[in-house]
């Protein structure tokens, strides 16, 4: 049964359904600089969405939303777990599994949620992880494989990190996509498995790796989807979800270039200005009667750390 938790704090209805902590931007005496993922992406994005959404922002007012006072051990546990329509700037740590880390992944952050879910919220019986970052989602295809309640799509680079061929045996829908990969083929490849998956078994939520790793130019992506496409691609997914009534939680995962912070704002606008984001709207959406009911009472129990 559900229990209360201190992992958790209220956040005014106001705000835009965003879990972000200023502690996801990591730095090591500059020594980050070096390293390929850029650690401050996450900070960017909150300031772009500062900038283009608030003619009046009043910092102040947003502390509350945007709170730091998270424990690092806890952060992916609790910063992926409200099953409403959520944006978790962190996340997305999809090659790290149980027992190990790996490809800059070191929290099983995905697994945790799931598991979290399943254990502790009444209502979640099954999820549908899809995964669209570049590279194959190794860490949670290994904690899942022989677990039922667990449906994984995967789309990625089939000739690029990590290439795990025992944890494919977990992917219920694979999407094996060649180098260079553009936007037509890649959206209507989305279009179509995204569909395909939430037909063959609804859940009762969704968490999307949004990984934005598949721009064009990314150096250890290998595909080459534009800014556009990848706005799309988000749309896509949001849309197939909304339009089955299924609650979504979106991590943004991998992505090597800069300009992805720019990129993840702008979906995050296109989704808000689409409806597709709307907290309460979200809620009333939701078509599963006991998650429907346990978003409604959830308001002080899980976080809605957002940008207001």
């Amino acid at each position: 049964m559900p229990h209360r938790t201190e992992l958790y704090e209220d956040a005014p209805s106001a705000c835009w359904p965003i879990v972000y902590s200023p502690d996801y931007n990591i730095t090591f005496m500059g020594l980050e600089k070096l390293h390929p993922f850029d650690a401050g992406k996450w900070g960017k994005v909150i300031n772009f969405l500062k900038v283009v959404i608030c003619c009046g922002y009043n910092h102040r007012n947003s502390t509350s939303c945007l709170s730091s006072q998270l424990r690092c051990s806890e952060k992916s546990f609790e910063t992926s777990t409200n099953p409403d329509r959520w944006n978790n700037h962190g996340g997305g740590f999809h090659h790290c599994s149980s027992d190990k880390g790996g490809g800059f992944c070191a929290y099983a952050d995905i697994t945790l949620a799931i598991k979290f879910l399943f254990e502790r919220v009444q209502g979640v019986s099954n999820v549908t992880i899809i995964d669209l970052d570049a590279h194959q989602g190794n860490g949670h295809e290994r904690d899942f494989m022989d677990d039922h309640r667990v449906y994984i799509m995967d789309a990625y680079n089939r000739y690029i990190y990590p290439g795990d061929g025992f944890a494919k045996r977990a992917i219920k829908r694979k999407v094996e996509l060649e180098w260079g990969t553009e936007d037509t083929e890649y959206l209507q490849k989305v279009h179509t498995h995204v569909e395909g998956a939430l037909n063959e078994l609804k859940p009762d939520i969704i968490v999307y790796n949004a990984g934005t790793d598949i721009l064009d130019g990314d150096p250890l992506g290998g595909l080459a989807i534009s800014p556009q496409g990848i706005v799309k691609r988000d749309e896509v997914v949001f849309k197939a979800a909304r339009s089955r009534r299924i609650p979504i939680l979106m991590v943004t995962s991998g992505g090597y270039q800069k300009r992805t912070a720019r990129i993840i704002a702008d979906s995050i606008l296109n989704l808000h200005n689409l409806g597709l984001i709307d907290k309460e709207l979200a809620a009333s959406g939701v078509e599963n009667p006991k998650v429907e009911q346990m978003i409604r009472d959830s308001a002080k129990d899980l976080t809605n750390l957002s940008l207001q």
